[in-house]
């Protein structure tokens, strides 16, 4: 299996066809706190994994693999969400070829963030090389130097 995250302004996956609709796709620097945005995944799933339930796991980590800590109605909690994900084989497949499930996760603005260095990390329980990384830059409220406002 492999792993593949990108961050965006918005997404909408659409399992069907494979594709994810994304606008504002591919940026690495916002400011504080968050804009909307949205995790974009693909996962390419062998197909001796395939029509199996897999787990991920989506945390976000400062540069020294801590977790990012915020205050929600439950008090304190790690920026974390779970998610099981099973991909069908589509008729017509060809045998051994691997199947693309695309995946997006649309956050709400506001998280405050201190400025610095951060990163998404995703990971499928079961694969160790199944996981992907995108790092960002958080800068001081105001606009944004690279246009992402």
């Amino acid at each position: 299996m492999k792993v593949s995250l990108l961050l965006a302004d918005a997404a909408q996956a659409d399992p069907q066809s494979g594709k994810v609709h994304a606008l504002g796709l591919g940026w690495r620097q916002c400011q504080t706190p968050t804009p909307p945005f949205a995790l974009v995944l693909f996962l390419d799933i062998d197909w001796d994994e395939t029509n199996q339930q897999h787990k991920l796991t989506c945390q976000l980590l400062t540069t020294d693999g801590d977790p990012v800590v915020v205050t929600g109605p439950q008090g304190p909690q790690p920026m974390l969400f779970e998610a099981a994900a099973e991909a069908g084989r589509m008729p017509g497949a060809i045998h051994g070829t691997s199947v693309r499930m695309p995946l997006a996760l649309n956050i709400p603005p506001g998280i405050p963030l201190e400025p610095g260095l951060y990163e998404w990390r995703v990971e499928v329980e079961g694969f160790e090389q199944a996981t992907a990384v995108e790092a960002f830059i958080v800068t001081g409220g105001g606009h944004s130097p690279m246009g992402f406002d």
